[in-house]
């Protein structure tokens, strides 16, 4: 029997993911990923924050404290923001600092991997608000045929 590498380890248990298959640890991270405060922390953190109307997601990567994310995520307990940042540390996306300050001061910063990943939800944050209007209009209709 021939010996593998890590790297060629790493290769075909990759090569093993399917996320149609239930067991698959795909989609445990699918599911994450799909959350809406997921996509809009990684969203508020790979822009510059400045969320006017009609701005998008313009802007650079730039670390945020805890309460400049909870002011910016309009209807998030700080449970529910408290949950998600710590999920998303733990699966490598974000990075949390601690500043020895009185009082404490704590950012959170986009990864490699959680940038990768936002760059992405950015396209579905914007698909979703430009075609809100027409998703409306369809559920309204929908809505009249089945009344």
């Amino acid at each position: 029997m021939a010996t593998m590498t890590a790297a060629q380890q790493r290769a075909q248990s990759k090569a093993r993911y399917d996320a149609f298959v239930a067991a698959c640890p795909s989609r445990k991270l699918l599911d994450r990923i799909s959350d809406k405060w997921v996509t809009l922390i990684l969203s508020a953190l790979g822009s510059d924050g400045s969320h006017r109307e009609g701005a998008g997601c313009a802007g650079q990567p730039r670390a945020m404290r805890y309460s400049e994310l909870a002011r910016l995520l309009a209807g998030v307990s700080q449970k529910m923001l408290t949950q998600t940042l710590r999920a998303l540390e733990r699966d490598g996306l974000v990075t949390r600092t601690v500043t020895p300050t009185v009082p404490v001061t704590v950012s959170y910063e986009l990864t490699d991997l959680g940038l990768s990943l936002h760059l992405m939800l950015r396209g579905v944050k914007s698909w979703a608000e430009t075609h809100m209007d027409e998703v409306l209009e369809n559920r309204a209709a929908y809505d009249d045929r089945t009344a």
